[in-house]
């Protein structure tokens, strides 16, 4: 079985995580890498896929700016939405034949990994995410390139849910956001769960977990951890 390289990064800011994508995918491509499962958090960020609409951020770019949140474009598919310290945000970084499958194994990988919490979750047919009941706790967008994949999905732990009610998160009107902390209770879930959905998208898409320091991936020092609100 294939190997799927892990690692944790920490807080890193946006648009360093996105430079560090595009560094990783290229040599992923020329095959100097295996496939990789980067996990990691963002301070506060609104972040607009290519499918993004205008009035999905409704009170001005600088006003969330003023709320030190920073907004930012990326190319990822998808529509807006807020990633912000205790979300937990993965981005495997792999060789990907059949997109769509992909996706289905993404969105089985967050229901396993919130099973493990005690918490039932359930996709919802004609909509990409996870989610429980009428909320939305999972969200996922990915980009291929050359048959490799960067973005991926981001599950919301312990962060602040505020954000989300300032905008209008995945292009859907109204749409409300979960939790893990929200719906269990345990301010404290971030370590366990960030283990266990990467161990559970290890098994859906059939690869051998195999956990490597930041040094040793990047072959240079770690990314400097952000301040929150930087």
């Amino acid at each position: 079985m294939a190997e799927l390289w892990t690692t944790e990064l920490g807080l890193v800011p946006y648009a360093e995580a996105c430079k560090l994508q595009l560094e990783l995918r290229e040599r992923v491509q020329g095959g100097e890498l295996p496939d990789l499962l980067l996990l990691l958090e963002h301070p506060p960020v609104y972040t607009r896929g290519r499918r993004s609409q205008p009035g999905e951020l409704p009170m001005g770019e600088d006003w969330y700016r003023m709320q030190g949140i920073e907004v930012l474009d990326t190319d990822r598919g998808g529509r807006l939405t807020y990633h912000g310290p205790g979300q937990l945000v993965a981005y495997p970084i792999m060789r990907v034949a059949d997109v769509v499958d992909y996706l289905r194994r993404m969105e089985r990988a967050i229901v396993a990994a919130l099973a493990d919490e005690g918490i039932s979750a359930q996709v919802r047919e004609g909509l990409t995410g996870v989610w429980v009941g009428e909320r939305k706790i999972g969200s996922i967008g990915v980009h291929l390139s050359r048959g490799v994949t960067t973005h991926g999905f981001a599950v919301n732990v312990a962060n602040d849910l505020q954000p989300f009610e300032w905008a209008v998160p995945c292009g859907l009107e109204g749409v409300r956001m979960t939790s893990v902390a929200a719906e269990t209770g345990r301010p404290d879930a971030i370590a366990s769960f960030r283990r266990q959905a990467a161990l559970r998208f290890a098994e859906a898409v059939q690869r051998r977990q195999r956990l490597v320091s930041p040094q040793r991936l990047l072959g240079r020092a770690a990314p400097e951890p952000a301040a929150v609100g930087a």
